[in-house]
């Protein structure tokens, strides 16, 4: 030690500021890793906390927002440049440690905050939730980070499309390899498509609000809503699209259930399965998948505007809940049931009408749930193929002879769409189905590049929804 070392008096100890909007964050993405949980779930209850606390204002949830969902939609771009700035495995690295770290990747690269303030705002996260000697590692690869802008760490770090296309695409967009691969194969075509779906992801999506019909119009909801605050939608006929920092909540419509918050592409198809041609009487419709409420709300709506009921079932009772929630207040007849859809309560051929969105692995609305694409494995579509089958045969079975079934999916994989169409039409691990397909085209009036059909896949890069599957099929015998 010099003599010069010695006789400089130490640091005095500096208490870690503490950054509400970035604890908070943390704390968000940290409940994503260790609970499997969703961010739409778990933001909400934080940021009300927050401002019931006084410690946020807008501005500051609107940061939180940005950060947590940035950070989630770009985790594999991160990762890859996280893991070129360090001199071991990631998998070495502490998640917390790794959380730490991804959220000020993303403030470097994916925002306009500046980059001594992203780097020392990190530095001072690290120094509350970590401590002061993992803070000095956030430190030094942040550092290294800010060197470069986001177009040249991609470079970098991303191999070569010509030599691995689909790993080239995975980092550039943030997606695991196999979903990519899986989203190309749906989607065909060339390089434009793809990298135009996987970029629809990382967008923040609008909020649509589907006015329930016999309840509330599209007008109304725009007269509230002023022209500066919401547009009508683009394809139905009850959507209204709220502006960036729209608060559905704040919607006297929406609080009285009158109006609700549902997915353009969700709203398309209830509707082509409410207007589908049938032959013979049209009374009795049925949800089969009802959970959480957002479509049996507007088939309810619907069917009471024809004379007809709804039967909605739901197996799990806390989703059956949720979808009683959603039709209270519907003008017309209608029954929540939590019933097994794989084991019915009904008689087959009871009724004339039958939607089953059948659980899925969700690819179609990674834009608002982006968690998903680092949680689930090309396994879990092995896992959820029986049960699609059964949930499509026997909605077959329960609806009559000249009947319609609308099977529908949030997932645009073939394994979850036409192959399982295909599979019980064509009597694969049971028997043939009586029944034929209709195509669906007609059924959504305006709506462009529907494909060769008879069923529809609609897409976030082309329609703005999330990319929603829909066969629909008559009974025959």
């Amino acid at each position: 030690m010099s003599e010069q070392s010695r006789r400089r008096p130490p640091k005095p100890y500096r208490r870690p500021q503490k950054d509400p909007v970035r604890i908070l964050a943390f704390e968000a993405l940290r409940a994503v890793d260790e609970r499997d949980a969703y961010a739409n779930l778990v933001l909400p209850p934080l940021l009300k906390k927050a401002r019931d606390k006084g410690d946020f204002d807008a501005r500051d949830a609107a940061l939180a927002t940005e950060l947590v969902y940035g950070t989630l939609r770009r985790q594999g771009t991160y990762d890859a440049i996280i893991a070129a700035c360090i001199d071991r495995p990631l998998r070495e690295v502490d998640p917390p440690v790794l959380d730490v770290l991804a959220l000020g990747a993303h403030q470097l690269l994916g925002t306009r905050i500046p980059t001594h303030a992203a780097v020392s705002a990190s530095v001072e996260l690290a120094r509350v939730v970590l401590g002061d000697g993992r803070a000095k590692f956030v430190n030094a690869v942040l550092r290294k980070i800010s060197r470069d802008d986001l177009d040249t760490w991609v470079e970098r770090v991303a191999p070569p499309y010509d030599k691995d296309a689909e790993d080239h695409l995975a980092v550039v967009h943030s997606h695991p390899r196999w979903i990519v691969s899986a989203l190309w194969d749906s989607l065909g075509g060339g390089r434009a498509g793809i990298e135009d779906l996987l970029e629809a992801d990382n967008e923040r999506p609008e909020v649509t609000l589907v006015a329930r019909p016999g309840r509330s119009t599209t007008g109304e909801l725009l007269d509230v809503l002023g022209e500066d605050s919401a547009l009508p939608g683009r394809w139905s006929p009850y959507a209204v699209r709220l502006a960036e920092g729209g608060e559905p909540g704040a919607i006297e419509a929406v609080r009285q259930g009158r109006a609700g918050v549902q997915d353009e592409g969700s709203q398309l198809v209830a509707i082509a399965l409410a207007n589908a041609p049938l032959e013979g009487p049209d009374k009795r419709w049925l949800d089969g998948c009802a959970g959480p409420g957002g479509k049996a709300a507007l088939l309810g709506a619907l069917a009471a505007g024809r004379g007809a009921s709804l039967l909605a079932a739901e197996k799990q009772p806390h989703r059956a809940r949720l979808v009683d929630r959603a039709l209270t207040g519907n003008p017309g007849p209608y029954q929540v049931i939590a019933a097994d859809g794989t084991r019915p309560p009904w008689r087959p051929g009871s009724f004339d009408r039958v939607l089953v969105d059948v659980p899925c692995t969700g690819l179609g609305a990674l834009r608002r749930r982006p968690e998903a694409r680092w949680r689930r494995r090309p396994e879990d579509l092995d896992s959820f193929a029986p049960l699609q089958r059964a949930l499509l045969r026997e909605a077959l079975s329960a609806v009559r002879v000249g009947g319609v079934v609308g099977y529908a999916t949030c997932s645009p994989h073939l394994a979850e769409t036409r192959v399982v169409v295909d599979d019980v039409l064509r009597g694969r691990g049971g028997p043939a189905a009586d029944a034929e397909l209709l195509d669906a085209r007609p059924l959504m009036p305006g709506v462009p590049a529907l494909g060769d059909g008879p069923d529809i896949q609609l897409w976030p890069h082309v329609h703005g929804t999330d990319a929603m599957y829909l066969a629909l099929l008559r009974r025959t015998a």
